[in-house]
């Protein structure tokens, strides 16, 4: 009896506190749910429920919205998730962009911005221009949600190996920095404000899987083909990090010992073959071999001019230089995801980042180098689309990871 009563305090708040994320959890996911459909769905007891659910309107959380209109017995009170509960600021720092967003809780964008960042020649100048940014995405939350609810935190995905304990950017090859301590950086600027700082990858992935292509999958590989090469495995909304964190960095898979020298230092990664600069460098040496196209006269013959739609469109208008050079690097990539769906046996791939503009021409070469050489059993479950957030499935990964910890600890605000 004694040890039951000293035991009961603690165990009382945190059953109570994932009670509460039950119930925000359940709200995200089917909004519109009255208290009595909420009992039913956790199980707890309508009391247990009432209590908890008006924890969570005081605490601007949760919000009623009217009565039920089904028709059948007595009308019940609906409740959702608050969208006026705060608001989150996103930012991806890209090797050669900056994007930010400004949204709500209920994830609905309110600001958005995008500015390319190669003028910016200095790691100062670049983290001096993101600063600025998010300041502008803060007073942009603030106008719109002025005596309402308070900026609930702020996340900036980062392109290399993100020390998550400190918010350390450890690596970052194709920017070329190393050990930036961003989350310390952010911190001063954002003094009292939750901050996450985390792979560009692994935050596209969480985009993907909360608003986008892999909603509703259990086990998701996310593959993130531009200037390098990103990825992430996400298992039932938790991304797969590895002994020390760092899983996933798929870019850099030696593909081919005796390759093109890589960013990071190594020859021959995966990332050498797949990406933006890979494709480049195959038109670049077709041109360079006499080869005839239409890219010449799109770039008015410089071809550092050269982006992704310009050889999409090329490929379109059937020009064999656009063509070759994405056919090759769309068996690059099959061979690639195919080993790594025979490694995890995934419920879907999601490919995104700029490379999957070329989808149209890319996602038919995946599919059949998969079906080539994944082992049946796996290729019978997994499937191949492209990532519906496009741009955005970064930023929107910063709204879902703090998504994540609020509603894992929805009493602590």
């Amino acid at each position: 009896m004694p040890l039951r009563t000293a035991f009961r305090t603690g165990d009382q708040a945190l059953v109570r506190e994932i009670n509460l994320s039950l119930i925000m959890n359940h709200l995200l996911s089917n909004s519109a749910l009255s208290r009595a459909s909420l009992a039913e769905v956790t199980g707890l007891n309508k009391s247990t429920v009432s209590s908890l659910v008006q924890e969570l309107i005081d605490r601007q959380f949760v919000r009623e919205v009217g009565l039920s209109s089904s028709g059948v017995g007595r009308p019940s009170m609906l409740l959702e998730i608050n969208p006026q509960a705060g608001y989150i600021v996103s930012c991806e720092l890209g090797v050669d962009f900056l994007s930010i967003i400004c949204a709500n809780f209920g994830a609905d964008v309110v600001w958005r911005y995008h500015e390319d960042t190669r003028d910016l020649t200095s790691q100062h100048a670049i983290i001096d221009r993101m600063l600025a940014l998010l300041i502008e995405a803060v007073e942009a939350g603030q106008r719109t949600y002025a005596n309402r609810g308070p900026l609930l935190g702020l996340a900036v995905g980062a392109p290399g190996l993100v020390d998550r304990a400190t918010g350390t950017l450890l690596f970052a090859p194709n920017l070329k920095w190393e050990n930036v301590a961003l989350r310390d950086i952010l911190g001063a600027a954002f003094p009292h404000v939750p901050v996450f700082v985390e792979n560009e990858a692994n935050m596209a992935a969480l985009g993907e899987y909360f608003f986008g292509a892999a909603k509703g999958y259990r086990e998701v590989l996310y593959i993130s083909a531009g200037v390098g090469l990103g990825g992430a495995v996400v298992l039932d909304g938790a991304i797969f990090e590895g002994t020390a964190g760092f899983a996933s960095e798929f870019g850099h898979m030696t593909m081919d010992p005796n390759g093109e020298l890589c960013n990071c230092g190594n020859r021959g990664c995966w990332e050498t073959q797949v990406t933006q600069p890979a494709l480049f460098r195959l038109i670049h040496a077709a041109i360079e071999r006499g080869k005839a196209t239409l890219l010449t006269e799109a770039t008015g013959g410089n071809l550092s001019r050269l982006t992704v739609p310009l050889v999409v469109d090329a490929a379109r208008r059937n020009d064999r230089v656009a063509r070759d050079a994405l056919n090759r690097v769309g068996r690059s990539l099959g061979v690639g995801v195919a080993s790594l769906v025979n490694a995890f046996n995934p419920d879907l791939v999601v490919f995104g980042g700029i490379m999957s503009l070329a989808g149209e021409f890319l996602l038919p070469i995946i599919r059949r180098e998969l079906a080539a050489r994944a082992l049946k059993w796996s290729l019978e479950v997994t499937g191949v689309i492209l990532a519906q957030q496009g741009s955005d499935a970064c930023v929107m990964g910063g709204v879902a990871m703090l998504y994540q910890t609020i509603l894992s600890q929805p009493g602590n605000r």
